[in-house]
């Protein structure tokens, strides 16, 4: 392994967030809620089989009220026909079809001209096919580390942009929490590539402005999920620098970050974010691998992402990366070859995944 202040330097230029869009939280019961249901009941309802019917229905009623907000309705201020679309578009990006998510993003944005949610599912699924399509085998870990210009890169920053507008002229009309989240998730995406193209100035300029956004959202709306995914990600990035580049923060006037609140923020995410939930443990298992070694932990936070999504190649890619780490060769192997096995219908992913479990799986014999 190349010594870690050079996997540092390469990731001081990453100060990048997380990825999707809106938000959702627990909600807590209503208020008088304990109680209502402390009250005894009238006598007419304890005779004989009202009762067996009843406490049936009550339980019934208290799980209902106690289920998670994304359970119950989403937080996100869209036509419900919508919200189905988004989220059937984040699954399928989830699951390794970016093309299809396009498909989806395409429709919501003629149903919605206007608003930024369109754009977003759009980009982040172009993010996804650039990542994969990038993927190499540096300083002994698997990663997306450095990628050229090139002239698609326009209708991607054109799409985030367009996302930024939107949401800042909503805001400007009536501010809201879930449109700092959108804006800051656009500036967020600029910043991935950026970051990619070894533009460093650029990644610090939107790292920042996403930043903002987060934070602001989060006072708007302490409950805001999707949130805690891109500040928890500008946290843990930004104390996860090397030293020189804390002191050019410094002087730069770049806020500071801590590793141990980016972690609890991302951990936050991964259980109350309505969309960004699987991207927030994507990114807490990528970045505790890259920047702490932590591959046990990193393992755990991935198996489930493997499990969930099973059409997504790059799951058990980064999983068997890990076990080998680890030196778990056989678990290794089997991760490698499930990544493998799958069929990616992005013809330069499956390439890349294909040259890489190849040169994987020669290493760990």
């Amino acid at each position: 392994m190349a010594p870690r202040k050079n996997l540092r330097y390469t990731h001081s230029r990453m100060l990048i967030f997380g990825a999707a869009i809106t938000a959702a939280t627990l909600t807590a019961p209503p208020a008088g809620f304990l109680r209502v249901f402390a009250r005894p009941l009238p006598r007419p309802f304890l005779r004989r089989a009202w009762t067996r019917d009843l406490v049936p229905l009550l339980a019934a009623l208290v799980a209902l009220l106690f289920l998670p907000a994304s359970a119950q309705a989403s937080r996100l201020k869209l036509p419900a026909g919508v919200v189905v679309q988004v989220k059937e578009g984040m699954r399928l990006l989830f699951n390794g079809d970016p093309e299809a998510t396009i498909a989806i993003a395409k429709k919501v944005q003629a149903e919605l001209p206007e608003h930024p949610i369109g754009y977003l599912l759009e980009v982040n699924a172009l993010w996804w096919k650039i990542y994969c399509e990038s993927l190499s085998l540096k300083y002994n870990l698997i990663d997306a580390w450095d990628r050229k210009k090139l002239t698609v890169d326009i209708a991607y920053f054109n799409l985030a942009g367009r996302a930024i507008r939107l949401a800042e002229a909503a805001n400007k009309t009536q501010e809201s929490a879930e449109m700092h989240v959108y804006a800051g998730f656009a500036y967020g995406l600029e910043a991935r590539l950026h970051g990619l193209r070894g533009e460093n100035l650029s990644v610090a300029r939107t790292g920042v402005k996403g930043r903002d956004h987060f934070v602001r959202a989060l006072q708007l709306d302490p409950d805001m999920g999707d949130a805690y995914t891109g500040i928890g990600l500008y946290n843990y990035f930004a104390d996860a620098l090397s030293t020189f580049a804390k002191v050019l923060r410094f002087f730069m006037g770049i806020p500071g970050g801590s590793k141990k609140e980016g972690v609890a923020q991302l951990e936050k995410a991964m259980a109350t974010a309505e969309l960004s939930a699987p991207e927030a443990r994507f990114y807490l298992a990528r970045n505790l691998r890259n920047f702490d070694q932590k591959y046990e932990r990193a393992a755990q936070l991935l198996e489930p992402l493997a499990a969930q999504f099973p059409q997504n190649p790059l799951f058990p890619l980064l999983l068997g990366d890990m076990n080998a780490k680890l030196n778990r060769r056989e678990k290794a192997a089997a991760a490698f070859r499930a990544a493998q096995a799958i069929h990616s219908r992005d013809a330069a992913c499956a390439a890349r995944i294909a040259e890489i479990t190849r040169a994987a799986l020669a290493a760990i014999r």
